[in-house]
C-alpha cells in the first residue's frame, strides 16, 4: 500500500496526521467498497498510542465499520471525500491520539463488541484543498 502521509506538530503543539494524496475523488460519490478494499490492508496490524501507551488492534470489523455505516452513507460532497481520504492516516492518526476517556456502550449495536463500554480519543488530520492546475489552494 502506498501511503504519502506526514505527522505535522503546529504552534500549540498540537500534532496532526497530513495526507498529502487525495487517493478517493470522484465528482458524484464516494465508492465505499473502494474505500472499503483499501482498509483492509490494516486488518491484523498493531499500533501503540504515544500519549498512553496503549496497543489499538486493527480487526476485521473496521473496514465493515468504517464505510457502512449510517453516519457514513448520510456524508456528502467534501465530507465524504475527507472520511474516505483520511482511512489513509488511520495508523498515524491512532498514534497520535489524545484525550482518553471511557464511554460506556448505551446502545444494542454494540452489545457484542463493546458490552462494557469502550475507550475514545481524539485525533487530527488534514487534507489539502488543489484548485484547477492541482497546485494546493489551501489545507
Amino acid at each position: 500500500m502506498d501511503r504519502n502521509v506526514n505527522v505535522i506538530t503546529d504552534a500549540r503543539g498540537n500534532k496532526t496526521v497530513f495526507i498529502n494524496n487525495i487517493i478517493f475523488k470522484g465528482k458524484r460519490a464516494v465508492n465505499w467498497n473502494d474505500v472499503k478494499k483499501y482498509m483492509e490492508a490494516y486488518v491484523d496490524d498493531f499500533y501503540e498510542i504515544a500519549d498512553t501507551k496503549d496497543i489499538v488492534y486493527i480487526g476485521r470489523e473496521l473496514p465493515d465499520e468504517y464505510t457502512g455505516s449510517r453516519y457514513t452513507y448520510s456524508l456528502k460532497g467534501a465530507n465524504a471525500k475527507a472520511k474516505a481520504n483520511a482511512a489513509q492516516g488511520i495508523p498515524e492518526m491512532i498514534q497520535i491520539a489524545t484525550g482518553k476517556h471511557f464511554r460506556e456502550n448505551s446502545g444494542e449495536k454494540h452489545k457484542r463488541n463493546a458490552a462494557n463500554g469502550w475507550y475514545r480519543y481524539n485525533s487530527r488530520f488534514a487534507l489539502p484543498v488543489y484548485g484547477e492546475n492541482e497546485e494546493i489552494e489551501r489545507i
